[in-house]
């Protein structure tokens, strides 16, 4: 045999041999690309089912979850018992995910106990089409019902007024703020939502508020959080029960509502958000439209949704107002000299703030400090996203952690302190904040932003015009305790505080 003839024997053998070192660098090349790009966010080691469970303050996970922020980074994973979630920590992190891929991180997720009760019907836990068609009738709706503007601006006022009253009943003795103040907001969104006001002493508006706080508490609280990690557990949780009844209360409580406004519903007067949605679902029926979004599923979901948060979150936020002003009465007293010398007896409107700028910043430090919603409501990627660097799937429980944004520690001068010169400039005049956000943002932002921002302003200078909050006889300031109670959204622990006329 030639050399010729041995060099072409062995050619496909050289060629083979070439084909897989090629193949395998490719292979290689690939594998590389897509583990750089399938990178999961760091996160403690989970137990098999248990998750990073013991490692978590079912009382207060958002604290749990700013240690691991340290620990971890912006971008972290965190396995609630079986479920993976993906944390989101700091404002510039938090932005970037929920305006900039407001897309990818727009979607709600809605836990087990929430779908039950919701079945993505509403505006707060549901998505898709359903969603939008809701929230942009709803948007829509409370504008056209005054929400920010001239006719709410008169609503609030005149809640003031009674609210004033309220407070005067007890002639400067120590009371619980919490019920007059959660009545009045809780007022401002039935009068938008079914155009009617309730008296504080009235047992359906009693009842209304209590359910509406009662769902909030247990919806937060550890039996039920672990019902949503472990959904087989469900016989077993006393609280779940409570909570179901609760909500079924409810739903027939607004159902009532409703038909009494359906029988006296005319087209041509709306009313308020129950009207509206109404005459819109009768139009689409007379259309021949029987299959629309506009359904009484929606109906009672949404004005549920809307009740509970018009509710909590204002009141919660007032609350903590006073309970800030009580506990440093030299701010209190800074916010009363300027409301006495800007705007003296006469009633305090809206387009008084932009002169009030210390009471506007002691307002918007409340509510950073307050940090009523830490952990935002969760939210669930609908693609699959490569965000930072890491890989994050289709379906995966994101929480934006608001709590490490109102206390980011890059973006606040002394982000655990009570101090309204956070929101001032070197000359006593209001600055925006852009890490200010504790309304969440991007297209999951609250929709009632406007008039709750417009209830906190009115109520809380209303009260400080005419009262003198002290803590009660024996009670020291340095007593007075910041500590939240245990919940979904972070209400002031049970307190009392002294109103003194200062008219």
């Amino acid at each position: 045999m030639s050399v010729l003839d041995c060099v072409v024997l062995q050619t496909p053998s050289l060629v083979t041999l070439l084909g897989t070192v090629v193949f395998l660098l490719l292979l290689y090349l690939l594998i590389s690309s897509f583990q750089e790009q399938g990178k999961d966010p760091p996160g403690p080691r989970p137990l098999p089912l248990l998750g990073n469970l013991l490692m978590l303050d079912l009382k207060r996970p958002y604290q749990t979850l700013c240690e691991m922020h340290k620990k971890y980074g912006s971008v972290f994973t965190v396995h609630f018992g079986p479920k993976k979630v993906v944390v989101l920590a700091g404002y510039k992190t938090v932005k970037q995910a929920l305006v900039n891929h407001a897309v990818e991180f727009g979607d709600r997720d809605v836990p087990p106990v929430l779908y039950h009760v919701n079945q993505g019907h509403g505006i707060l836990f549901a998505n898709g089409d359903s969603w939008k068609e809701m929230r942009r009738f709803a948007l829509t709706t409370l504008r056209d019902f005054g929400m920010g503007k001239k006719m709410s601006e008169e609503k609030i006022i005149e809640e003031c007024r009674y609210l004033i009253q309220e407070f005067e009943k007890h002639e400067g003795k120590a009371f619980d703020t919490t019920s007059p103040v959660s009545y009045a907001s809780s007022n401002i969104i039935l009068a938008i939502v079914y155009n009617n006001r309730f008296d504080y002493t009235d047992p359906q508006l009693i009842a209304m508020v209590e359910k509406a706080k009662s769902r909030i508490n247990l919806a937060g609280s550890v039996s039920i959080q672990v019902y949503n990690m472990f959904p087989w557990l469900g016989p077993l949780i006393k609280n779940l029960t409570f909570f179901l009844r609760n909500v079924d209360d409810a739903k027939r409580e607004i159902s009532d509502l409703i038909t009494g406004l359906k029988e006296t519903l005319d087209p041509q007067v709306c009313r308020g958000f129950v009207d509206a949605f109404l005459t819109r679902k009768q139009k689409l029926e007379d259309s021949g439209i029987t299959d629309s979004y506009y359904h009484n599923k929606n109906l009672i979901c949404s004005v549920g949704n809307l009740f509970a948060a018009g509710t909590d979150t204002t009141g919660s936020s007032l609350c903590w107002g006073l309970l800030l002003m009580t506990k440093y009465s030299h701010i209190q007293n800074q916010v009363q000299e300027e409301i006495s010398r800007v705007i003296g007896s006469r009633q305090i409107l809206v387009e008084d703030r932009k002169n009030l700028p210390y009471t506007d910043a002691v307002i918007h430090e409340t509510q950073r400090l307050a940090n009523v919603v830490p952990m935002s409501i969760p939210h669930v990627t609908s693609r699959d996203v490569t965000f930072q660097g890491y890989f994050i799937k289709k379906g995966t429980s994101v929480i934006p952690l608001l709590t490490s944004v109102l206390q980011d520690e890059s973006e606040w001068e002394s982000p655990h302190t009570f101090n309204p010169a956070h929101f001032l400039d070197d000359n006593g005049k209001f600055v925006k904040r852009n890490a200010f956000m504790p309304f969440s943002a991007g297209s999951r932002v609250c929709l009632g932003e406007g008039l709750a921002r417009m209830e906190l302003f009115l109520f809380f200078t209303s009260l400080l015009q005419h009262f003198r909050f002290s803590p009660p006889p024996g009670v020291t300031e340095d007593d007075l305790d910041l500590t939240p109670a245990v919940g979904f959204t972070l209400n002031p622990s049970p307190h009392q505080l002294c109103a003194v006329s200062r008219v």
